[in-house]
């Protein structure tokens, strides 16, 4: 946050209980580490060229993950929220699209590997 933030807009995704019905287990994201680094800082660079972003962070776990535990983290502080609330929309839908990261739902009958990229 700078002393000309106006708006901060924070997204938080959790590990879920359940997806189409059935109980989630527990989550494990794996990620190809220098690319996803790569499409995180692209991400980054296109957002404060979009808007008038005063700061961004991105963080992603990859691991083993429980039921509450937070996978992903983005804050992005503007001069006003519209901007803010904008960018950080932008930044998560992206990641989920480009950035190389893999999630596995383990559920009590079994395991799926999410697609990426719906």
């Amino acid at each position: 946050m700078t002393p000309q933030s106006g708006g901060i807009d924070i997204f938080i995704g959790t590990v879920r209980d359940n997806t189409k019905g059935k109980t989630v287990i527990r989550l494990e994201f794996e990620a190809y580490e220098p690319m996803a680094i790569k499409e995180i800082q692209k991400i980054a660079d296109e957002a404060f060229n979009k808007w008038p972003v005063q700061k961004l962070l991105i963080h992603h776990r990859v691991g083993v993950l429980e039921v509450g535990e937070i996978p992903v983290i983005i804050t992005v502080s503007c001069a006003h929220r519209d901007a803010a609330f904008e960018a950080c929309r932008y930044v998560i839908d992206t990641l989920k699209q480009t950035v190389p990261i893999w999630k596995k739902e383990i559920f009590e009958d079994g395991e799926v590997w999410v697609a990426a990229h719906p």
